[in-house]
């Protein structure tokens, strides 16, 4: 059951973040990509009031927490997910593991989507 309510709210969340998109396109135009940041942040936004909620008030949510959090919001935007797991362990005082988290994800996913681009035009282009 957990996999479809991931599923429905992930496809909530990925139609929300195209027309997110498409709106920020239109109002402020493409040549920074600001759509991508406004989804980020208030991805983010959205993923610390629930987690405020669950944390405090969800009781047995969990079917609500997986729709919500798993599944419209990392259909929206999985840096929301990056935001929280960075802040949890700020909140458990681990500021070297936070630090670590950070920089090391940014870091190499950056360097990962290069490897990835260097190769697929070393073997795909003509």
């Amino acid at each position: 059951m957990g996999y479809l309510i991931v599923f429905l709210g992930a496809g909530i969340g990925g139609a929300t973040r195209h027309g997110v998109n498409l709106l920020v396109a239109r109002l402020v135009g493409t040549a920074f990509p600001y759509g991508t940041m406004v989804i980020n942040i208030v991805g983010s936004l959205i993923m610390g009031l629930c987690a405020a909620y669950f944390a405090f008030r969800g009781g047995d949510g969990q079917h609500w927490r997986l729709f919500l959090t798993t599944g419209i919001l990392g259909g929206f935007t999985t840096f929301s997910a990056f935001s929280l797991d960075a802040a949890v362990l700020w909140e458990r005082g681990d500021m070297l593991g936070t630090a670590l988290y950070v920089v090391g994800s940014v870091a190499l996913s950056l360097l990962a989507l290069f490897l990835a681009l260097w190769l697929g035009r070393s073997l795909l282009a003509p």
